[in-house]
């Protein structure tokens, strides 16, 4: 297959899709001029570290997908999670973020928890503390805090977490409000927290931290699953070898009574050779004495 072809691609949505950085749109459809497409006309999504860019056009259409929540009354607040993440991956692609839905969703994951780990931290209420932004990055994994969140990608996300909006109360029918007082508004949000200090600007080639632990997860699991069954397998193999041992024990044993048996049949043997011997003996003795007397008592009568 060769390099991927630059064509013009016309996308009809759903929902519009606002270009990064507007307020909104009334267009229902998309054009991408160039934009990365297979051979065979399907999306082509990148792989590897996201980019600060890429980043930041995820969490503006996170935060733009949770205004369409809330202002689109029961028909956007009805829609699956699956839809939605395919709006936000249509508004990422035609932003300059070439990303799936999935891996959207799994750096969403990821952004949210490097986040609240570093607003934790940064709410602590300790005297001399040393802001996140001011630390290196060995001393941030020291802490346990993510080692790479700038800070630009930390307003947008408190954007959208700290400060998402209120659902808009409908009115209700005329013949209830002359019955009803109005609904008493909810309570002002809290102020919010004081803004972190400037950091260094960061190249737009350097990634986040949270891309650089996305997969440690899984090689975890893999290390455990290799674990496991290099465990089970020394265990049959120890359990073949010491049944094979037994055996060979048995063998042994079963040899030496045969042995005995033998040596015991070689004794009884020897014993009737010898019986039989003696007795032979004791027989030609007593004929060669019977032959002596009865020659002497021939000779004595000759006389």
């Amino acid at each position: 297959m060769g390099d991927p072809i630059g064509i013009t691609a016309i996308i009809v949505v759903d929902d519009p899709l606002p270009a990064a950085g507007t307020g909104g749109g009334i267009a229902t459809t998309t054009s991408m001029t160039s934009a990365p497409l297979s051979a065979s006309g399907g999306r082509e999504y990148r792989k590897g570290n996201w980019t600060i860019h890429e980043t930041t056009v995820l969490i503006t259409a996170k935060k733009m997908d949770d205004e369409r929540r809330m202002k689109g009354g029961e028909r956007e607040r009805s829609k699956t999670a699956e839809l939605r993440w395919k709006w936000v991956e249509n508004y990422c692609w035609a932003n300059g973020c070439m990303r799936s839905q999935n891996q959207c969703n799994d750096k969403w994951d990821n952004l949210l928890r490097d986040y609240k780990k570093v607003r934790e931290y940064e709410n602590r209420p300790i005297a001399g503390r040393m802001s996140y932004w001011q630390m290196e990055k060995h001393e941030r994994k020291e802490r346990n805090l993510p080692s790479n969140l700038p800070s630009e990608v930390f307003e947008a996300l408190h954007e959208v977490v700290d400060r998402k909006p209120q659902p808009r109360l409908s009115a209700p029918p005329p013949s209830y409000q002359h019955q009803q007082p109005p609904p008493s508004l909810p309570p002002p949000p809290p102020p919010p927290p004081p803004p972190p200090p400037p950091q260094p600007p960061i190249s737009a080639e350097e990634t986040t931290d949270s891309s650089e632990t996305e997969g440690s997860s899984d090689v975890k699991r893999r290390k455990v699953r290799s674990l496991g069954s290099s465990i089970l397998h020394t265990a049959s193999v120890l359990s073949r070898t010491l049944l094979a041992c037994e055996e060979k024990k048995d063998k042994r044993h079963r040899a030496f009574l045969d042995m005995e048996e033998r040596k015991l049949q070689m004794e009884e043997s020897r014993t009737e050779m010898n019986r039989q011997g003696l007795a032979g003996l004791i027989s030609a003795v007593n004929n060669l004495s019977s032959a002596i007397h009865a020659i002497v008592s021939e000779r004595n009568s000759e006389a």
